[in-house]
């Protein structure tokens, strides 16, 4: 039996239908109050059970009979003030999930990020090689990723059968204006100013293919970059927009500028009891050039990567 953890998420309701496509019995773990995506409502090859990654005793219903477990579950957010919560659900949660596994003798593929890789080292992508330098200032989400990746190395450590994807940047119809998605209802809206940075993207339905393939691989102890390009933002800004049939960002936002408009959105959402758009991390990220090698796991699983423009193509037009 297969266990998706997130499976009412963005990422996890993508594998759930990927797997039930295959023709799959697969069991996934959700929250009382989740939602089921359109996309996998009403499917009779899933088993939804109720529970909590944070909360041990709920799992042991969901691991009965489970071989394959794929952890999607986590929280998400570049706000400092979710860093409690980042902690307790990315890094306690995982802790619970490694234990359960180990003690049911499962395997276990794990969703981390690239936020939890390092620098680049001599000027190079950044690649699997490149395990974070601990830095207890670093913004608390990516800070949550790289602890709650420990927590699998531990496992692994330990005599865990485990592997782990870091994806960078997914993007995918499905996440309408939410989470990435907030970057295409930002260049939709007219938004005229860009950023001097760059990052990896991928698309989701890849992110899913190469979590099976690997899953189904004979290898452990093993993590992998799944990311399709990397882009700079105005770039992908422009391509987005020509998508949307709207004018393309023409001014550069500054770092100073950034400064100022993080600083001014904090001080308002006092008032305003609203999520600042811009936060102190995401000003930061927006102008990092982040560069990533994807070899590995295209030498591991032989996936080929949907172009990123084909991707913005196909969001665009699903978005309109």
């Amino acid at each position: 039996m297969i266990l998706v953890t997130g499976g009412t998420g963005f990422l996890g309701s993508e594998l759930l239908k990927q797997l039930t496509d295959k023709g799959l019995t697969v069991r996934a773990l959700k929250r009382e109050n989740s939602k089921i995506p359109v996309i996998i409502k009403d499917n009779p090859l899933i088993e939804w059970v109720l529970g909590d990654i944070n909360e041990p005793a709920d799992l042991e219903e969901a691991f009965e009979k489970v071989t394959h477990v794929y952890h999607c579950a986590a929280f998400v957010s570049l706000s400092a003030k979710h860093k409690k919560q980042l902690f307790h659900v990315n890094i306690d949660g995982t802790s619970n999930i490694v234990n359960l596994c180990a003690e049911n003798n499962c395997r276990l593929l794990h969703v981390s990020s690239v936020a939890a890789l390092g620098i680049a080292k001599r000027g190079n992508k950044i690649s699997e090689k490149d395990f974070w330098e601990y830095d207890s200032k670093a913004h608390a989400y990516g800070l949550s990723k790289y602890e709650s990746e420990m927590e699998v190395w531990r496992g692994i450590n330990e005599g865990l059968d485990a592997v782990i994807v870091n994806p960078s940047v997914i993007i995918g119809k499905n996440a309408g204006f939410e989470g990435s998605g907030a970057i295409f209802k930002l260049v939709k809206d007219g938004f005229p100013f860009y950023t001097n940075g760059a990052s990896g993207f991928v698309d989701l339905e890849d992110v899913v293919k190469a979590m099976i393939l690997l899953m189904d691989a004979e290898v452990s102890g093993e993590r992998y970059i799944l990311s399709s390009e990397d882009i700079h933002y105005k770039d992908l800004f422009t391509q987005i927009a020509i998508g949307f049939g709207v004018k393309p960002p023409t001014k550069e936002a500054k770092a100073w500028m950034l400064g100022i408009a993080w600083r001014a959105l904090k001080f308002t959402s006092f008032f305003t009891r609203n999520e600042p758009s811009i936060t102190k991390d995401t000003a930061k990220s927006s102008i990092t050039l982040s560069y990533y090698n994807n070899n590995k796991v295209i030498e591991q699983t032989g996936i080929v990567f949907k172009p990123l423009a084909q991707s913005i193509t196909e969001i665009t037009q699903h978005l309109k």
